[in-house]
């Protein structure tokens, strides 16, 4: 068994990062210093190593759950390593776009202003409010019967999504929402409130405009 504090201190891995940088260390010495020696009757790097399998196969279904599958990782050290990767995702990402008012979804969907039929699109968004996937659900007149709520909420669902924006044109130029728009609106913002994903606006994009239901006060998720 082997522990950080087994090794020669010039060869330990937060020694090493002291002296020379992060980038001289391996990916599994990485870990080895995310991990600390805070983990009794383990070999740190055997923990480590079964940490970098679980990345190796599949980067994209890793959290705490996963990670405390691993024998020797408890929940604060999975919730350790989980925060490390969303912080790097958040600030090291150059291309991620931050929404951070209505008017940076009207900027990316300017095509919807000359559509003769109505697009409804959603925006999924990270904890951090950068945008995740931009998407086209269906094109045709929004009614009950076609906001089906498990199809509008599953790629959300699967992007891991902290919030959600719905757009929708109104070929006439009129921005004002209906009744059905309204009434369709309440309802996903229900549906958001049961699977813990967050309806931060819903806009209507017109010729001459758009209306925010955020902020007309209308979104209360």
């Amino acid at each position: 068994m082997k522990n950080i504090k087994d090794i020669p201190k010039f060869d330990r891995p937060r020694e090493k990062m002291d002296r020379n940088g992060p980038q001289v260390l391996s990916d599994i010495e990485l870990l080895a210093v995310l991990l600390g020696s805070g983990i009794k009757g383990k070999d740190v790097f055997k923990v480590a190593r079964d940490i970098l399998k679980l990345v190796q196969k599949d980067f994209n279904v890793i959290n705490v759950k996963s990670l405390k599958n691993i024998d020797g990782v408890g929940a604060a050290k999975a919730s350790q390593i989980i925060a490390a990767i969303e912080f790097s995702k958040r600030f090291l990402i150059k291309d991620r776009i931050k929404v951070t008012c209505s008017n940076d979804i009207v900027k990316m969907t300017e095509e919807l202003k000359g559509k003769k039929q109505e697009y409804f699109l959603t925006f999924t968004l990270d904890g951090a409010h950068n945008l995740i996937e931009k998407r086209t659900v269906f094109i045709g007149t929004l009614n009950q019967n076609l906001v089906h709520p498990r199809e509008i909420f599953a790629d959300a669902i699967t992007d891991r999504a902290a919030g959600i924006l719905f757009v929708h044109n109104h070929p006439s130029g009129n921005t004002e929402p209906s009744k059905e728009d309204i009434s369709i609106t309440d309802r996903l913002i229900e549906v958001g409130k049961l699977i813990g994903i967050d309806v931060v606006d819903h806009i209507i994009i017109s010729k001459d405009g758009y209306f925010s239901f955020n902020e007309k006060g209308m979104i209360n998720s």
